[in-house]
């Protein structure tokens, strides 16, 4: 099976493509000539930088922002903001928090669960790349959106999100059922207590927001709508620590299918260093045919030069995925 294989579509459906592995193994220029080529066979395409230290940015030569940034025909780029991201999400909880009712100093400890509730909220980092992840998954306004994830334990803690998010929503709609239950019982005497209009509204967000949470985790867990491809070089660190990732992502039933395998030492060696390079490597690409046999396997060669702009990412993508002329077939829609 050729490594563009990996990727499928169904009509009307967008399809999620996270990118990960150890810093420094070369994720974000994978990420970017994969959503470059996917561009050039005219899908609509969006990447998304999950990592705090952007690159991506670098990679295209453009300046990217927050909201998504055209970068070519069909292409989209967007970098979530940690500070923006941050005053989105105090937004919010200031806002759930003016939907509480005027218990006043009746019942501090119940009030003061509820704030607790919010201090135990997930990363900001996570939360602010889930939400994306959502916002985006609603719609399916793009073919394809890719994940230019950071290094491999901050993106299992993203992956993670879901489960997290639906426990601590859960406790959320707990404590205010519980606010909302004392709010009405004490109504007739307390006319100034909370609108039970803006309550029941308060309920039916968070609701809405479990809803969201339990469809985007079956999304990630669904391999006709979400893949994932895992970045290597040929040392033992990146081969354990992707071998690692793989065993936890199993276990909440996200497979990775993809492994591509970064800076190889090519075999025309013409120098001692590079010969002694190259030997070794040869041993861990072995390793990495053992370890990951089940999964598709692709190369990229260690280039002399770096990777940077779109001439140099759309070689990275035909050595990836064939070449990407516009006259080729574009790539079927399943469904």
């Amino acid at each position: 099976m050729a490594f563009k294989d990996l990727f499928k579509f169904n009509k009307g459906k967008t399809t999620f493509v996270f990118i990960g592995g150890k810093g420094g193994v070369g994720k974000t220029t994978v990420s970017a000539a994969t959503a470059l080529w996917f561009a050039k066979k005219g899908k609509k395409t969006l990447i998304i930088s999950t990592d705090p230290a952007h690159s991506l940015s670098d990679s295209f030569e453009r300046n990217i922002g927050y909201n998504p940034t055209p970068i070519a025909e069909n292409l989209e780029a967007l970098e979530i903001d940690p500070d923006m991201a941050m005053e989105e999400y105090q937004a919010k909880m200031k806002e759930q928090q003016a939907l509480n009712p005027g218990m006043g100093g009746m019942d501090m400890g119940m009030m003061q669960d509820q704030m607790d509730m919010a201090s135990m909220s997930p990363g900001i980092d996570e939360a602010a790349a889930f939400d994306k992840f959502m916002q985006y998954m609603t719609t399916d306004e793009y073919d394809i959106v890719i994940f230019d994830t950071a290094p491999t334990g901050h993106t299992l803690r993203l992956l993670s999100f879901p489960e997290m998010m639906d426990s601590w929503v859960g406790k959320m709609i707990k404590v205010r059922r519980q606010v909302g239950s004392m709010a009405k019982a004490f109504k007739n005497i307390m006319p100034f207590m909370g609108d039970e209009e803006e309550e029941d509204r308060a309920l039916e967000d968070m609701e809405e927001t479990k809803k969201q949470i339990r469809e985007a985790r079956g999304i990630m867990a669904d391999p006709e709508r979400t893949s994932f491809k895992t970045v290597i070089i040929p040392e033992e660190m990146s081969i354990y620590e992707s071998e690692r990732a793989m065993e936890a992502l199993k276990k909440n039933n996200m497979l990775t299918d993809g492994v591509i395998v970064n800076q190889i030492q090519p075999e025309e060696a013409d120098c001692e260093f590079c010969q002694a390079r190259r030997e070794i490597q040869e041993k861990r690409l072995e390793m990495i045919k053992e370890k990951f046999g089940n999964q598709v396997i692709a190369e990229i060669p260690l280039l002399n030069h770096e990777v940077k702009g779109m001439d140099e990412l759309k070689k990275i993508g035909e050595i990836l995925y064939g070449e990407s002329n516009e006259d080729k077939a574009p790539i079927a829609l399943e469904g």
